[in-house]
């Protein structure tokens, strides 16, 4: 048990309740797999585990997270949830009881509790399915779906991540309810595919995904998928038809990444416009090796506009046009970086001097 975990369950024990690590930290810990996000559920309500960490910051439906070194911590009540809409329960009461609590959750793989002292506590045979690599939905199949289907996508991104099997009858309703999914949030949508796009079984997902009907009703086609752990290098693969939201940011360099993979290869010239950063990544998509590209960024004669041997200045100073400026600095970028031309001074003048005619009207 890790020191910093254990620590935070005896210090709500201390106050004379019961606390236990749950879900996916304990699911990572039993496959051998490194986890920082820590479940932690309680008989503690709200209140009193806001005056046991008064620190923290207070969650939805009665909890609380706080950080510890690498360690995300959310500690929730024990509950019991009696009416749903729109996936949140309208209805629920908090309880003494941890079998009801546990319960209420999706999967049993998720179900599994630890104690301070490192303890198993296994009540709904989550080991079992653990053992048999395999996603099974704890209760009526059918009622957990419709409460939340985000579930189904939960359901899809663990078997992804874990590389496990979804049980038949849980795979049959995710096939039948797929198009729930549309009734989820983009911002839910985008961040469940997300993690399933960027995980190394990646094919595996995709493949869950086409099966069940998800794939078809996001409009997600691909040719062929290269795993990089790169969220924009993942989407820059597929192609979708449902809006998903991304910031400003993203669908820019989805754009650069884009534009490297249609290309093909990795040029001079693509290496000095998109930066090494985003030939790297394209190129390891395309199967480019990275020492390649490392050589290509060091022999590149500028790496930067500003490194041009001559300036808007110098180029007004020769009676141009100002507004062929910067369509001359373009094009002097373009004949240095392929050889054609040398950074000098002198030489870039000669050449406007050249060509001038084109540019002072």
């Amino acid at each position: 048990m890790n020191k910093i975990i254990k620590n935070v369950l005896t210090t709500i024990e201390k106050k004379g309740y019961e606390a236990y690590v749950v879900g996916g930290y304990v699911r990572d810990l039993l496959v051998g797999k490194a986890s920082f996000d820590v479940d932690i559920c309680t008989n503690a309500t709200p209140k009193e585990l806001i005056t046991i960490f008064p620190k923290a910051n207070p969650k939805n439906l009665g909890g609380i997270s706080f950080k510890i070194k690498e360690y995300n911590f959310e500690i929730t009540t024990y509950r019991e949830e009696i009416k749903y809409a729109n996936r949140k329960p309208l209805e629920y009461n908090y309880i003494n009881n941890l079998i009801i609590d546990l319960n209420r959750r999706d999967f049993t793989i998720n179900a599994i509790c630890m104690n301070k002292r490192g303890e198993i506590i296994d009540l709904l045979k989550g080991i079992e399915d653990l053992n048999n690599l395999t996603i099974r939905m704890i209760g009526d199949i059918e009622t957990k779906i419709t409460e939340d289907p985000l579930r189904i996508m939960r359901a899809i991104r663990i078997a992804t991540n874990t590389n496990f099997t979804i049980e038949p009858n849980l795979y049959n309703a995710l096939k039948k309810h797929h198009s729930d999914i549309l009734n989820l949030s983009s911002t839910r949508i985008k961040e469940e595919l997300t993690k399933i796009l960027i995980s190394p079984n990646v094919k595996y997902g995709l493949k869950l995904l086409n099966e069940t009907g998800i794939a078809e009703i996001l409009g997600l086609e691909y040719e062929d998928i290269v795993p990089v752990k790169n969220m924009e290098g993942m989407y820059a693969q597929i192609s979708l038809t449902y809006e998903i939201p991304f910031t400003k940011v993203e669908k820019n360099n989805i754009k650069i990444i884009k534009s490297i993979l249609q290309a093909k290869e990795i040029t001079p010239e693509i290496v000095y416009k998109y930066g090494l950063y985003f030939s790297k990544l394209g190129g390891a998509i395309l199967n480019i090796d990275q020492n390649y590209i490392n050589k290509i960024y060091k022999s590149l004669p500028i790496k930067a506009l500003q490194e041009l041997a001559i300036t808007p200045n110098d180029i007004k100073a020769l009676n141009i046009n100002s507004k062929k400026i910067s369509t001359i600095l373009s094009e002097l970028e373009i004949l240095i970086i392929s050889g054609k031309i040398k950074n000098k001074k002198s030489d870039l003048i000669k050449y406007i001097k050249e060509n001038r005619t084109r540019w002072i009207s």
